[in-house]
């Protein structure tokens, strides 16, 4: 037999290190007839925000060679609605729900967490700072180091929840970024958001998507992502959560040989939304064929 589970940090144990990636996979009640989410380690919720939100026009979403446009603009039901929704499902699930949180401002942040922290059912946070899709937060948060810092600090003083930041890769320098989460205290990263991508129809010469750039995923970023962690994992001593073009289990082996504790599976969803059962298959027959008994001994033990 061989062990699956892994400890991202103390706050965070998972059984696997298979987890959604936000966006990709709704707040999980709605795939469940379908998908066996037990076979998860965690689910990252759809991004949350303090009240709904309809998100940008369509069209919103393109199929590009290996992967996906989209710029759904972080739509979602709102506070009140997912605490009153989601309540029994999440209450009966057997792994753990981390939210991912959004705001226009830094006070939309902070109100999700002081509410969200006195619920049982919720084990974490993924605080979005990466979106590309938003005029008012997202993005604009995760560019500037110091901009970053003065928003997720005051985050840590309100809960003592697992806390991870999500990064983008549409930066100058990763490392620095991922430098100034472990300085705020926080307790992962989590890597790599979208990178910036477009599309044109050559007969209507206009862009696919109404935002005209949008949030390029799907196996092509998966090589940027790779880098991206290996970067990263040189210069902090936090965990870090693999994302980026994650498909089959050979990725998710080369992810956590890179420096990866955990993995988040995105856009498969929209291909394949059963690969998490080949998935984790593999991983098994890998371990055993491997001679490891524990996949955590897998985590960045590539010979760079």
């Amino acid at each position: 037999m061989v062990d699956l589970s892994v400890e991202v940090t103390s706050k965070l144990q998972l059984k696997n290190p298979l987890m959604t990636a936000s966006g990709t996979f709704g707040y999980g009640d709605e795939v469940s007839d379908f998908i066996d989410t037990d076979l998860y380690g965690g689910i990252v919720s759809k991004s949350l925000s303090l009240k709904p939100r309809i998100g940008n026009p369509p069209p919103r979403i393109t199929e590009t060679p290996s992967g996906m446009i989209n710029s759904i603009g972080l739509a979602n039901i709102g506070l009140e609605k997912f605490l009153a929704e989601k309540e029994e499902y999440f209450c009966n699930y057997k792994g753990q729900l981390i939210v991912n949180v959004a705001g226009r401002e830094d006070e939309e942040y902070y109100e999700i967490v002081r509410q969200l922290d006195k619920v049982d059912w919720v084990k974490g946070f993924e605080i979005n700072v990466s979106c590309p899709n938003v005029k008012k937060g997202g993005i604009q948060f995760g560019t500037d180091p110091d901009f970053m810092f003065k928003l997720i600090e005051p985050i840590r003083d309100l809960t003592d929840k697992f806390l991870m930041i999500k990064l983008s890769p549409n930066v100058t320098d990763i490392a620095k970024m991922a430098e100034k989460v472990q300085e705020a205290k926080c307790d992962a990263v989590s890597m790599i958001n979208t990178l910036y991508g477009s599309a044109i129809d050559i007969y209507t010469r206009k862009p696919l998507i109404n935002t005209v750039v949008g949030g390029l995923s799907g196996p092509a970023i998966k090589p940027v992502a790779i880098a991206n962690i290996i970067k990263a994992n040189k210069a902090i001593d936090i965990p870090i959560v693999g994302i980026g073009g994650i498909s089959t289990g050979e990725d998710v082996v080369e992810f956590m040989l890179a420096g990866a504790s955990a993995v988040q599976l995105g856009t498969v969803h929209f291909f394949d939304p059963t690969a998490v059962a080949k998935i984790h298959r593999f991983l098994e027959n890998y371990l055993e064929s491997q001679n490891i008994k524990f996949i955590k001994e897998l985590i960045g033990k590539a010979q760079i």
